[in-house]
C-alpha cells in the first residue's frame, strides 16, 4: 500500500491530530517513521483457532469490506508465543496520517504526568533476576544454548486510574522518530502500550526492510560520556557476537523468501532516547512469484534471537524455566497488514500493559556467555526508563536523541582504530 502519508510530506498538525484524538477503548493507535494512524471499532476480529496466523488473517481480510474507500487492514499484536491467542482486528474506520517526526508540532512538550503514588513491585526482585541471569550463562557455558534473552517486569499500582492518552503523548513525544503504539489487549480492559525502536520487517510494493537490534548501552546526559558509551558499544565484544547471532538468524529466516537480500557487515549505531543500541538494516525483495505477506515474513521472523536466543527451542525452555510471569504480548509484534501484502511488524519492547489500576512494565537482556548478572540486570534498569519517564517525568536521562552526527563520530573514530 503506497499512500500520501508515507511521502513525508506532511500538514502541520496533521500526524499530532491523531495522536491527540486516541482514547483508550476501542480506538488503536500506531505510529512509524512512515505513517501515523488511529482506527476506531472492529468490524471484524481474527478468530482464535488451530489454522495458522497468517491463513486466518487473509481470510478475515478476505471477507472484510472497504474501510474510507481503501481495502481493509489488520491492526494489533500478536503475543511472544505465535500460538497464543492474537489481538488482531479489521477496524471499521481508519485515519492515515504522515509520520509524527515530520510534523513541526510534535517538538511540543507533554504536559507532565500528575504526582501519583506508585506501589512499585519487581517480578522477579532484582536478586532473583540476577540469580536466573547466571544460571543462563552457566547453561550457556555448558554448551546447552547460544543466548538467551531473559525479562523482567515492574508492576506499578495506583488508586487513581492511568491516564493512557497522556502516557501515549509523552512517549510519541519523547521518541517520535520510532514505533508508537497503543492497541486493546488480549483481555477485556487491557492495553498494549508502548515506543519500541526495533523493526521486526515492512514490506511495500514488493521491498523488505528489517531493522535487527542488539547490543545496548545507556544513554547519559552528559554529551562526552554518551559518545564514549556510544564508541564503547560499537567496540564491544560482547555486544557485537550477541548481534551477530540475530543478525545470522534474520538472514537465514529471510533468505527463502527474498530474491534479493542485502546484509551489511557491520552494524550501526542508533539511539533512543534512553538507550544506544546495535543496529543493522536488512534489505531485500520479495520472490515475484508467490510473494510472501509482510505477516508472512514477520511470523517466519518471529521471534529472533533478540528477544528470545538460539538455538530457539533450547532459549525457550530456558524462559520457561527462569522467568517467573507469562509474556502475553511482550516480545510479540504489533503492527499492521493488508491484503496485498503491505504492512509494517514492530517487535514489542519498551512497553507496558495497563488495565484499571496497574501498570506492568517489561524489559528484557540478552544474556551470551560473557554476560553479568549485574550488567545485564542494570540493561533492563535503563530500559525501564523509556516507560518510567512517560510515568514520572524522570529528568535523569537526555530528552532526546543527540544529533546524527555524534554517533558517525563515534563510528568513525572506532573505525580509524580498526
Amino acid at each position: 500500500m503506497t499512500t500520501p502519508e508515507a511521502t513525508g510530506l506532511a500538514t502541520v498538525g496533521a500526524a499530532t491530530a491523531l495522536l491527540d484524538a486516541y482514547r483508550p477503548g476501542s480506538a488503536r493507535f500506531f505510529a512509524s517513521p512512515t505513517r501515523t494512524l488511529l482506527a476506531h471499532g472492529a468490524q471484524a476480529e481474527v478468530p482464535d483457532d488451530t489454522r495458522p496466523l497468517t491463513e486466518r488473517v487473509t481470510h478475515t481480510l478476505a471477507a472484510a469490506s472497504p474501510v474510507g474507500g481503501r481495502a481493509p487492514i489488520v491492526l494489533g499484536a500478536v503475543p511472544f508465543d505465535q500460538t497464543g491467542r492474537a489481538a488482531l482486528v479489521v477496524p471499521d474506520a481508519i485515519t492515515w496520517g504522515p509520520p509524527l517526526a515530520a510534523d513541526p508540532l510534535i517538538a511540543l512538550a507533554a504536559p507532565a504526568p500528575p504526582a501519583t503514588a506508585w506501589d512499585v513491585r519487581p517480578v522477579p526482585a532484582p536478586d532473583v533476576y540476577r540469580a536466573g541471569v547466571a544460571e543462563a550463562v552457566r547453561r550457556i557455558r555448558a554448551g546447552a544454548l547460544d543466548k538467551v534473552v531473559l525479562a523482567r517486569t515492574l508492576e506499578l499500582r495506583s488508586a487513581d486510574p492511568s491516564n493512557l492518552p497522556l502516557l501515549l503523548q509523552r512517549l510519541a513525544r519523547r521518541d517520535p522518530r520510532g514505533y508508537t503504539f497503543a492497541v486493546p489487549g488480549t483481555a477485556p480492559g487491557r492495553t498494549l502500550i508502548g515506543a519500541s525502536p526495533e523493526l521486526l520487517v515492512s514490506r511495500t510494493a514488493g521491498r523488505v526492510v528489517a531493522n535487527p537490534l542488539a547490543g545496548s548501552a545507556r544513554r547519559s546526559a552528559d554529551l562526552a560520556e554518551d559518545v564514549r558509551r556510544a564508541m564503547a558499544l560499537l567496540e564491544s565484544e560482547k555486544d557485537l557476537h550477541e548481534h551477530a547471532v540475530v543478525v545470522a538468524a534474520v538472514r537465514a529466516a529471510l533468505a527463502p523468501h527474498c530474491a534479493t537480500l542485502d546484509v551489511p557487515d557491520r552494524p550501526t549505531l542508533v539511539c533512543t532516547a534512553a538507550m544506544w543500541h546495535l543496529s543493522t538494516t536488512v534489505t531485500g525483495t520479495v520472490h515475484a512469484e508467490n510473494p510472501a505477506s509482510a505477516l508472512e515474513l514477520a511470523c517466519a521472523l518471529h521471534p529472533t534471537p533478540a528477544v528470545c536466543g538460539t538455538p530457539a527451542g533450547t532459549a525457550r525452555q530456558t524462559i520457561a524455566d527462569l522467568e517467573p510471569f507469562d509474556r502475553g504480548l511482550y516480545t510479540g509484534m504489533v503492527g499492521w497488514g493488508d491484503a496485498d501484502g503491505d504492512g509494517e511488524w514492530v517487535v514489542t519492547i519498551r512497553c507496558a500493559e495497563a488495565d484499571a489500576d496497574t501498570l506492568r512494565l517489561y524489559a528484557g537482556a540478552g544474556i551470551v556467555a560473557a554476560s553479568s548478572p549485574e550488567a545485564e540486570t542494570a540493561e533492563t534498569e535503563a530500559k525501564f526508563r523509556t516507560f518510567l519517564h512517560a510515568v514520572t517525568d524522570d529528568q535523569a536521562a537526555p530528552t532526546g536523541p543527540i544529533p546524527a552526527a555524534a554517533a558517525a563520530a563515534a563510528e568513525q573514530s572506532v573505525a580509524g582504530r580498526r
